[in-house]
Order: structure tokens, then C-alpha cells, then sequence
């Protein structure tokens, strides 16, 4: 673990102590509400961070009268459909999904996976936090699936190309090699339409598939690639950016509904310091992330303008195949928000 992180994550620890202390000495009484957070991540996550700065807000705002209980490495349920399904019945409160995850219950969600949406953090976030986030909000809840959308936040910054003994520099170098993925359909597609060959892995499994030749390559964030020690195997990397990490954050619907409209606006406004302290530390990261990954013998290509524009038109009938499964609805509302997030940006730099 780095310096950076080790200092972030003690002053997390100590802010979340001296919460837990202030409790105690508000009130000598069980508090009226538990929350329990589960995530698949570990301790050293940013998911985690996250979830330090929601649990220390929401205590100390409720009064203790909120408890907020995390459970980390799979440890409350082992897979994204066992979560979900805690969720729907109410036997746990908060947990994220990514959008590939999100896509096995909730496929329209799969628009923000498509390749080279998004051009920045800050146009990420502008639009993340739009328009779409109500809409999947609305539709997932009209469909009865019985979980609420809270918000949107990365796990891990960009996804981008990395492979074990190919350097890629343009999408002809993909062709036949085997790229791990989710079992995410629009994830399989990219890699397909980009001439290499999808093979769905489980996480848990990625670190052997890549000793033993399985695959050749992974489309992963760097911070997960160095928190899963892939670098050992990893030795390329293509800083292509296809997509942005988003991962959304989703509460029991009946627990919901059961809890006063003032500690729903408290969980609210929790996770706006979740989704802070989660986007920070992947900010501050990702640098150090990159060198750890050139020190271990790594390289990192930066493609140009013109090298990321191919990547770009190599992968553009992936708008269609999207469209052919969910209609244009998606799909344009993502592209207005991207527009009406630059011309907002535009306008304040002025």
C-alpha cells in the first residue's frame, strides 16, 4: 500500500473513531436504524473510503440514531446477484454494482459502458450526476425490481487496454488476442468489434487466467490492476480510456420506504461525502498507480490525438448494436447530457 493511501485511509480511521465516540456519549440507547453496507471490495478500496466518510456523516447527523455497519471482501454476500437479491428482500441495505454488473439486472444501464463516451472526469461526473441518474432511478423502481438508486461514483478511474507480452499502439493490434472481460454482453461486443477475442473471467480469477495463458490481456482501471498485483503478468498498457469506471450505488427499496423522510435526507446527503471521498482517493491514486506499474517493468503508452481517434471509429458501430437492442432513448439522452455538460463547462471558463 503506498504512502498517499496509508495517510488517507488512517485519517478516515480516525474520523470514523472519533464518530463512533460521539455516538456513544450522545446516547446510551440501541440506535433505531442499522444500515448495513456491503461491498466485494477490500479495506483498501475506494468503495471503502467511501463508505468510511457515509458511516461517520450519517451517524454523527442522525444523532445515533443510524448505524452504519460495512462488510468488505464478500463477506455479507459473494456475487453481485446474491447481493441484489439481499437488497430486494431487505436483509441488506447499501451495495454497488458496476455497470457491467448493473447490466445482468437492469440492461439499459449498459449505455454508460459504451465505448468512448466520455472524454474526462469532469464531464463524467457532470452527466453521471444528470438526467440519467433519475431516469435509472425511475425505470428500475417502475419495473418493481425493489432497489432505489442513491448515486454514482467511480471505482477505479478509466478502463483501458492492457495485455502480457503485445504492446497495443492501434486496434489492429488487438486482432486475436484474448481480452478478459466481464460476462457484461456490451463488454464482449467491444472486444469483438475490435477484432480480438472476448473471454468472460471472474475477477477472483483473472490474476491465474493471466500466469497460465488463458487470456493475454484485461480491459481493467490501473488501480485495480495494481491492487490485484496483475502487474506481474500485465506488461502493456494503452491509455485508450474507453470507458469510465462508474459504479452504482443502490438501497433497499423496502428499507427505503420504512425509514422517516429526515433520515432519508441524511443518507442522502451521506452519500454525497461517500461519492467525494471515493472520487478523491481514486484522483490522487491513479498517478502513483501508474508509476508502481512502470516500476514493476510496465509500459504505459499514451496515444495521440489522431491513435486514440482510431480506437474511436474502430469501435463506432458499437452505437448501433446498442440501439438495436434498446432503442435510441438511452442513448440520446447520455449524448444530450454530454453536450449540455461541455456547453455548462464552456460557459465557465469564459
Amino acid at each position: 500500500m503506498t504512502t498517499k493511501r496509508i495517510v488517507l485511509l488512517s485519517i478516515y480511521a480516525l474520523v470514523f473513531v472519533v464518530s463512533i465516540i460521539g455516538v456513544l456519549r450522545s446516547t446510551s440507547t440501541k440506535a433505531e436504524f442499522t444500515i448495513k453496507a456491503a461491498i466485494q471490495a477490500s479495506t483498501q478500496d475506494e468503495d471503502y473510503v467511501g463508505l468510511i466518510a457515509f458511516k461517520e456523516y450519517v451517524e454523527a447527523e442522525s444523532k445515533g440514531r443510524v448505524q452504519v455497519d460495512i462488510y468488505t471482501s464478500g463477506q455479507f454476500c459473494g456475487s453481485v446477484p446474491e447481493c441484489i437479491s439481499n437488497l430486494q428482500q431487505g436483509v441488506l441495505e447499501m451495495f454497488p454494482s458496476t455497470v457491467g454488473g448493473t447490466g445482468n439486472f437492469f440492461a439499459p444501464a449498459q449505455v454508460l459502458d459504451l465505448p468512448y463516451l466520455f472524454t474526462s472526469d469532469e464531464q463524467a461526473l457532470c452527466v453521471l450526476d444528470g438526467p440519467i441518474l433519475d431516469k435509472i432511478r425511475q425505470e428500475v423502481l417502475q419495473r418493481s425490481l425493489n432497489i432505489r438508486l442513491i448515486g454514482i461514483a467511480n471505482t477505479g478511474g478509466w478502463r483501458n487496454f492492457a495485455t502480457t507480452d503485445k504492446p497495443i499502439r492501434t486496434p489492429a493490434d488487438l486482432k486475436g488476442q484474448k481480452i478478459r472481460t466481464t460476462p457484461a454482453e456490451i463488454q464482449q461486443e467491444l472486444v469483438k468489434q475490435l477484432g480480438a477475442n472476448p473471454t468472460p473471467i471472474s475477477w477472483a480469477e483473472l490474476y491465474t487466467a493471466l500466469a497460465t495463458g488463458v487470456v493475454e490481456g484485461s480491459k481493467n482501471g490501473i488501480q485495480d490492476i495494481i491492487g490485484a498485483k496483475l502487474q506481474e503478468h500485465l506488461k502493456y498498457i494503452i491509455l485508450d480510456g474507453h470507458s469510465y469506471m462508474a459504479t452504482l450505488w443502490w438501497f433497499s427499496e423496502p428499507v427505503w420506504q420504512s425509514l422517516p423522510t429526515d433520515i432519508q435526507a441524511i443518507v442522502e446527503e451521506g452519500f454525497k461525502k461517500q461519492q467525494a471521498a471515493a472520487n478523491n482517493l481514486v484522483a490522487t491514486e491513479e498517478e502513483n498507480s501508474y508509476r508502481i506499474f512502470e516500476q514493476a517493468g510496465g509500459t504505459v503508452y499514451r496515444p495521440t490525438v489522431a491513435e486514440k481517434q482510431a480506437f474511436k471509429d474502430a469501435s463506432s458501430n458499437m452505437r448501433a448494436w446498442f440501439i438495436s437492442k434498446f432503442g435510441n432513448e438511452w442513448l440520446d439522452l447520455v449524448e444530450s447530457s454530454v453536450a449540455d455538460c461541455d456547453a455548462r463547462q464552456r460557459k465557465t471558463s469564459l
